[in-house]
């Protein structure tokens, strides 16, 4: 389609190298102080490293509860385990999407000795009346998730919402999430439609891409303005970047490390059923 406004950048962000988990390195894209802006999203790490010491201890045994998680392997083996009973492999392409609701105890443990690892994880906030809804786990193998490719030989992988007329793999209402993972030939063009009402940005993984006049290369975030009805993405070479849009939810964020509620209160309360053995 074509858009008849692009949205512009807003900003610029780098992201801040950090550890997680038993040391795995990442770089954290999307941090607290982007939260408001960019609700209903609450945090984006990146990581990629073909380095088995950057990323081989994993994230061990840990605790969520009040949002969603969704993560997406461009490269590498993903064991997961929860305390519900879930367990499955994220590989290549694939993505895992889990709602952590009430609470959830998992594990993310590489699943491979060497060679390239690669993806992110997206947090996903949950309104207030689902902050406590029953946990839900899923993988999608890359083989299901919806691709669209145009005239131009721009490939969309549709990983939540909707774009060029197909459903992604992932619905939700209240947030509405769109998560597509676009590739670019150089010099190719693509509009995407977005809802005036969300929330949006892209993050460059591969190449470099044109909106406007603003450049954002590799390894960078843009956050899109909220004016216009898409966005338009031009290619500086080959590139490759994923564009979330979300609709704000415009509640309380209180966040407690892995626990992201309403207010203080609540956040107590979860660290108290924690300790004390209720999580699931």
């Amino acid at each position: 389609m074509n858009i008849k406004h692009s949205r512009s950048i807003e900003q610029l962000v780098t992201g801040v190298a950090t550890s997680d988990g038993a040391g795995v390195k990442l770089t954290r894209v999307l941090t607290g102080k982007l939260q408001r802006r960019l609700d209903p999203f609450l945090m984006l790490d990146a990581f990629g490293s073909d380095n088995p010491d950057d990323y081989i201890a994993g994230f061990p045994d840990h605790p969520h509860r009040g949002f969603e998680t969704v993560t997406y392997m461009l490269a590498g083996r993903m064991r997961h385990r929860d305390n519900a009973g879930h367990e499955g492999l994220l590989d290549n392409g694939g993505v895992q999407w889990m709602t952590a609701g009430r609470g959830v105890i998992h594990s993310e443990i590489p699943e491979q000795e060497d060679g390239i690892m690669e993806g992110f994880q997206l947090w996903l906030n949950l309104p207030a009346k689902n902050k406590m809804t029953a946990p839900w786990y899923r993988d999608f193998p890359s083989a299901a998730i919806p691709e669209h490719v145009t005239q131009d030989n721009v490939t969309i992988r549709v990983i939540a919402g909707r774009a060029c007329g197909i459903e992604g793999a992932v619905m939700r209402e209240d947030t509405e999430p769109m998560y597509l993972d676009i590739h670019l030939p150089a010099d190719a063009t693509f509009d995407a439609a977005i809802p005036a009402t969300h929330n949006a940005f892209i993050y460059v993984y591969r190449g470099e891409v044109s909106v406007g006049d603003t450049q954002v290369g590799a390894q960078r975030m843009g956050i899109l303005s909220n004016t216009g009805d898409g966005v338009r993405l031009t290619a500086n070479g080959n590139t490759r970047l994923i564009l979330i849009a979300g609709r704000p939810l415009n509640e309380p964020i209180v966040q407690y490390g892995p626990f992201v509620m309403n207010t203080q209160e609540e956040i107590h309360q979860a660290l108290n059923d924690f300790r004390n053995d209720r999580f699931a």
